[in-house]
């Protein structure tokens, strides 16, 4: 008697697919992957923006889009909305405790922030915690380099999900980004900063009327 291979399973394409869905949507999630090569990003311009030889990407005033919401639990438990932050310029980090470009720049957002709020500068600091596991892996860090602003907690990256496509938008941890007064995208960096370049971002912004 002869028995029958039994017949082979197909694959179902569809599944295929979501699956591929799936990666890509995680990617997306977790940004690019965090390094310490000191490496800019590609392209003298794009959009409405320019970038310089620096790295750091600029809007004209009249150009400049409307920045996301972006509200939530921060890493010391308290809540935040960047939104009523209108009125200053607004300096947004992305940061992750595990990242060794972010501990690099640390000291110089805390140096900075601390000499602009002591100067009565309107000026607001604001982190967004990404990718750490804990809250108590992101206090730490905080604590470590002396970060006295607020950090929202956001392990997911959902938050930098919430810039519309083409804006001057988070897509490296670290990045940069800072707002005008009017709650606009006005200046971006994607790789670590140094002091100078960091005030060189806030200063023109601080200075328009």
């Amino acid at each position: 008697m002869r028995i029958g291979r039994a017949p082979r399973r197909r694959r179902s394409t569809s599944g295929r697919v979501l699956l591929l869905t799936a990666v890509t949507l995680a990617s997306a999630l977790t940004l690019t992957a965090c390094s310490d090569d000191g490496g800019k990003p590609s392209g003298s311009a794009g959009g409405n923006y320019v970038t310089g030889k620096s790295g750091i990407s600029t809007v004209a005033k009249g150009s400049r889009d409307e920045a996301p919401k972006l509200d939530g639990e921060t890493v010391d438990g308290g809540t935040l909305d960047t939104t009523a932050l209108k009125g200053k310029v607004v300096v947004l980090n992305v940061w992750g405790s595990w990242c060794p470009p972010c501990r690099a720049e640390a000291p110089y957002f805390a140096k900075v922030s601390k000499e602009l709020e002591a100067a009565g500068k309107p000026v607001a600091f604001v982190g967004i915690n990404t990718r750490d596991t804990s809250k108590q892996n992101a206090a730490s860090f905080e604590e470590n380099f002396g970060i006295t602003y607020p950090s929202l907690y956001d392990p997911d990256g959902k938050l930098m999900l919430r810039f519309p496509a083409g804006t001057l938008n988070a897509q490296s941890i670290p990045s940069t980004i800072v707002l005008d007064k009017e709650g606009r995208i006005a200046a971006r960096t994607l790789v670590a900063v140094s002091e100078q370049q960091l005030r060189s971002m806030i200063d023109p912004l601080l200075a328009e009327q």
